[in-house]
This record gives structure tokens, sequence and C-alpha cells, in this order.
């Protein structure tokens, strides 16, 4: 009983004391303030686009990033299927260079550089490489021919007189037979279209539209890399006259036939 009435006699002295320990106490309910954003590096907004077009502008909440990003995306599809047709093309004049025009020279198929089968394009026959029965060596003498129209060239350029061969010995002679193998078809890639018209028709409509997709992707890459190009100025200008001016400000470009530009500025 005696510890009781103390405990009852001290309780209104520490009455006051307990109150202003609990408001020193804070409320469990409360969250500490955020920490405060770190602003992203001045040079990220213009750096970005050069790796993926509209990332600076997506970054700035400005959403003509999406249209940045939609011309980088239909550029690349578009140089995939070109890329993939062009390539179609060139495999398809290959083999009918092959199955029809070397079909009786060739007994394995081999593959040479673009400008063989160009040629093939404007000469209906190769002609022989070799015209000799014998060890001697007899150049192709049909111009009509590639192989003689090469011969011709070689003639014109060494002889003194095409038509009036020199001595075979001669240093003239040897330089025009020379000319000749170095620029000639050989044997293992002989050809003619000969009675084949038709074929050798679509053999051009062939190589003409696998160079048209082989172009038409290069444009696009011309297209590509031009997006990278202005998205990162457009990000560039932007940021930097954000910063000069304290408002929000936006660079609008259109990318056709006219190239527009225009500066917006909030106030």
């Amino acid at each position: 009983m005696r510890g009781v009435t103390r405990a009852l006699l001290l309780a209104p002295a520490l009455l006051p004391w307990c109150s202003r320990a609990a408001g020193q106490v804070p409320d469990s309910g409360a969250l500490p303030p955020p920490p405060p954003r770190r602003a992203a590096p001045a040079w990220l907004r213009p750096a970005a686009p050069l790796v993926l077009p509209g990332a600076g502008q997506l970054l700035a909440h400005q959403d003509r990033g999406a249209v940045y990003l939609a011309v980088e995306l239909y550029s690349v599809a578009r140089i995939i299927q070109l890329t993939h047709e062009g390539e179609r093309q060139a495999n398809r004049f290959r083999d009918l260079a092959f199955e029809v025009a070397r079909r009786g020279f060739a007994a394995a198929r081999r593959d040479t550089v673009f400008e063989y089968y160009e040629t093939m394009e404007r000469f209906t026959e190769s002609g022989q490489f070799d015209r000799g029965p014998g060890t001697a060596f007899v150049p192709e003498t049909d111009t009509a021919t590639y192989n003689g129209s090469v011969w011709l060239l070689a003639r014109r350029t060494f002889w003194t007189d095409a038509a009036v061969p020199p001595d075979p010995m001669s240093p003239e002679y040897l330089r025009a037979v020379q000319f000749y193998q170095q620029h000639a078809v050989g044997p293992a890639f002989v050809w003619s279209w000969r009675s084949k018209p038709l074929e050798q028709g679509v053999f051009r409509e062939t190589i003409r539209r696998s160079d048209d997709a082989f172009r038409t992707a290069q444009n696009v890459v011309g297209l590509l890399l031009a997006n990278h190009v202005v998205s990162a100025v457009d990000a560039l200008i932007s940021s930097r006259l954000s910063v000069a001016v304290g408002r929000r400000t936006a660079l609008h470009t259109m990318l056709g036939p006219v190239t527009a530009v225009r500066l917006s500025v909030e106030f």
C-alpha cells in the first residue's frame, strides 16, 4: 500500500514530462522526404539519338521522338527487304547464266565477279579463248563476240595497223597477246545465248531488278543515317535552348522533298 500511494503521488508530476517526451517522438506513419532526383547529364540527350533516333526526345518527354523511332524501324525493315530481294534476283540471274548460256561449256558451276555477268548482257557469245588447233595460241577473231572485241582492241592498241599483223615474235604482237590473255574470258567461263534471245532478255531484266534493289537499299541507308543526325541535332538544339531561355523549347523537323524546321518556345 505504501508503494501504491507513492506512485499515485508521483503520477501528476510525471505527466508533463511524458507529454514533452511524446512530442519529440516522430510519427511512425510519416515517411522521410524522398531524396532529390539527379539530373541527367547534359550530353545524354544529344548523344542518345546517335544510337537510337528519338531517344533524346523521349528522354525530354517530347512526343516527336516516336516519329524518329518509327522512321528508324521502317528504314531497317526496308533495308532488310531490299537486300533480300537483291540477293534473290542475283541468285536467279546466276542460275540463268549457268543453266542456259554456259550449259554445255562448263561441267562444274563456278562463280566470278559481277562484271562478268554485265558482259553477258551485252554480248550474245563470249567466243573462244584459243582458236589454235595445236600448241600455237590463236586469239578469237570474231569481233561480234566478247573475246573477239578484246583482240580487236589489243590490235588497235599495240599494232601499227590492226589489219596487218606484225611478226609473231615481235614485241608489238606479244604485248597484244598478253593484253588479250589478261582481259578475255577463259575456257572455264565461255558462254553463248545463240538461239536463246528470250532467255537473255530475262537475264538482262533480272540483273536490272537486282541492281535496282541494291541501289534503293543504299538510298535508304542514307535516310537511316540522316535520321540519326537530325534527331541528334534536334535534341542538342532543344536542350541548349531550354537552358538558355529557361523555358521548354522544341525544334520540329520534317524530312522529305522539302526539309522544314520550326522552333517553338513555351511561355
